[in-house]
């Protein structure tokens, strides 16, 4: 308990008027005139947390005894009017709500008992819960109102280790219209992802629930988010680039829209194979090789329309410093893939502004022949590279 326990009867006036019959007491009050004093009932009502604290613990419930008496009714009610469903005893002789508080919330408690001759007693409470010490977030893509293409994953990244993984998976959701089964993922002890078995279907809804707020993730530490999030699938794009042909193919809304020339990764730096998925576009960013570990090897200051695939570094964009000549017919980059475009990527009619003008994040790029390995599921939003019993081992729930 902290603080000590409030103790409240109901009190009434013992003071007499001059000259005149004994004033009214309040409930349960005898008084019939004359010399009498009214009665006052002996049942006695204990609240924890006592009335004026101001740190109570929201990881506790609250409770009401009473002796010499039993409880007849308790309200307890949150700022903002939500009643606090609680249960009472079979005896009548304690009350503990039974739905968790929430933290640096203000509180009120009623609760009256009868005693022995069904005289009345009641108690008033006003109390506020603490707010956690430690807290964590998390961080989710995408944002809500967002249209994105049918490979974007729900990924949700926290700001500290999560240890109690099925507490925080529990009170967070991922539902679609039209249904279809969504499973988490854990990555890691900061990282959960959602997806369904196959892409999205376009046009779905999703809707993503945090219900993370007094959630103990690990020892001590709570969430905070109680928040909604909803977004759209957009038309369906999956373009497949084939880099023993150098080609990239885009397909939307099941049909072939455009066949592009490429450069892929050189030999000694080979693009990751798989399905990766847009997670960033750019009309125009700076590439340095120092930023993923290839020394001097490159620094190109405005790389136009620029579409991250990895986390690592891997894009497709825009190039304008490769020979024309090696587009379709070799593969020197460092990993990325390359479509012809101009400086300054001013001009909308290249392949590089063509494609970019028709992706959206969440579009995804399956890499085939590259020579390289599958891209690590964890590498960028590319969860889609792990099978779907595989990937529901690695749920909490």
């Amino acid at each position: 308990m902290l603080g000590a326990p409030v103790l409240l009867l109901a009190a009434c006036n013992d003071d007499k008027p001059s000259g005149g019959s004994a004033a009214g007491g309040g409930a349960g009050s005898g008084g019939t005139g004359g010399g009498s004093s009214p009665k006052t009932s002996v049942a006695k009502i204990t609240v924890v947390p006592a009335d004026g604290v101001t740190d109570a613990p929201f990881t506790e419930p609250v409770k009401v005894t009473v002796l010499d008496g039993k409880l007849s009714s308790v309200k307890l009610t949150a700022e903002g009017g939500k009643e606090i469903p609680g249960q009472l005893a079979a005896d009548g002789a304690s009350w503990t709500s039974t739905e968790p508080l929430a933290s640096g919330t203000k509180y009120a408690l009623a609760a009256v008992a009868l005693d022995a001759g069904k005289l009345e007693a009641d108690a008033n409470a006003e109390f506020a819960t603490a707010s956690p010490a430690n807290t964590f977030v998390g961080y989710f893509t995408p944002e809500n109102g967002a249209t994105v293409g049918v490979g974007m994953p729900v990924s949700i990244n926290f700001n500290k280790p999560v240890t109690d993984r099925k507490a925080v998976q529990q009170a967070i959701t991922v539902t679609a219209d039209p249904g279809v089964e969504v499973v988490g993922h854990w990555y890691s002890s900061t990282r959960l992802d959602f997806r369904p078995e196959q892409y999205w279907a376009k046009g779905t809804k999703v809707t993503l629930k945090l219900r993370l707020k007094d959630v103990q993730g690990a020892k001590g530490v709570y969430g905070t988010q109680s928040k909604d999030v909803t977004f759209t699938i957009g038309r369906s794009q999956v373009s497949v680039a084939d880099l023993a042909k150098d080609t990239l193919t885009v397909t939307t809304d099941g049909q072939v829209t455009a066949t592009y020339p490429v450069i892929g990764g050189s030999p000694e730096h080979r693009t990751w194979a798989g399905k990766l998925v847009i997670s960033e576009q750019y009309r125009q960013t700076k590439m340095d090789s120092q930023t993923v570990g290839l020394g001097d090897e490159y620094n190109i200051p405005d790389v136009p329309h620029a579409q991250r695939l990895t986390t690592s570094g891997t894009f497709i964009h825009g190039n304008y410093w490769s020979p024309a000549s090696q587009f379709g017919n070799a593969n020197t980059s460092h990993g990325c893939i390359a479509l012809r475009d101009v400086k300054g990527g001013g001009d909308p009619g290249t392949n590089g502004a063509r494609f970019y003008a028709s992706s959206m994040v969440g579009d995804v790029v399956e890499v085939v022949n590259s020579g390289d390995k599958t891209v690590t599921p964890s590498n960028g939003l590319n969860g889609w590279n792990m099978d779907w019993s595989a990937w529901k081992a690695g749920s909490a729930v």
